[in-house]
């Protein structure tokens, strides 16, 4: 079945001015080395991108790609840290285009990325643009393992560490992606996953996730080329 935008879940319209969601992914005291930026409703609410259909999703990631990237620039919403953003298939393969600041943008690919050659040959052109790979909610689906040679970083649920134990953890880093623990409610479950070996971590014992305002954007973003198949590269804005 065709996934359908949930009824009262707003679908973006290009160019809508939406909030966005801002948590930090800390180093283990606290001090934010990055942040993921996500997807919320007009009302400000968490919904259920993943249940769109694909062009739906497409729309929600320019929108959250435009809020932290266009105007306001990266510098201000992520305070000069790299920034974590749930990106689909079509950015992935070069449908899409991305901003032209590979430097500060981490491509999250989330489990429901279907992991084929041509997903793959999009990852490694990105990872050599100078783009960063992150592999969201890692519970070693063979997708999310043939994946793991082009990581940066892998992100697992610590309720998936408590469920699998350490071999998961240690399959995550058999290619040296750093470890992100995410969905940290307690500082048990903190101490549990540094004793585990993750490096970064995320939740709201850190700090919970926030609401930005957003942006309209009032110029294109600067994004980068995107190859294509057997023709070069290709200049594209958004």
């Amino acid at each position: 079945m065709t996934p359908q935008a949930v009824p009262g879940e707003a679908v973006p319209a290009p160019g809508a001015r939406i909030p966005v969601g801002r948590q930090p992914i800390t180093s283990a005291d606290g001090t934010p080395q990055a942040y993921e930026f996500l997807y919320r409703s007009l009302a400000s609410e968490r919904v259920g991108v993943d249940r769109w259909a694909a062009a739906q999703q497409d729309l929600a990631t320019s929108a959250v790609l435009h809020s932290v990237f266009a105007d306001r620039g990266v510098v201000t919403a992520a305070g000069g840290c790299p920034a974590f953003v749930n990106v689909t298939r079509s950015f992935l393969v070069g449908a899409l285009p991305l901003p032209a600041d590979p430097a500060r943008l981490v491509l999250e690919v989330v489990e429901s990325v279907q992991v084929d050659a041509e997903v793959l040959a999009g990852v490694a052109r990105l990872r050599a643009a100078g783009f960063r790979i992150a592999v969201d909610d890692f519970v070693a689906l063979p997708d999310q393992v043939r994946l793991l040679p082009y990581a940066d970083y892998v992100k697992i649920d610590h309720r998936d560490v408590v469920r699998h134990g350490q071999p998961l953890v240690d399959l995550a880093a058999r290619h040296g992606a750093r470890l992100v623990a995410e969905h940290l409610e307690t500082t048990a479950a903190l101490d549990a996953c540094i004793a585990a070996g993750f490096s970064l971590f995320q939740g709201d014992v850190l700090a919970p996730t926030v609401v930005l305002p957003g942006a309209v954007p009032t110029h294109a973003i600067q994004t980068q080329a995107v190859p294509t198949h057997g023709m070069g590269t290709q200049a594209v804005t958004a």
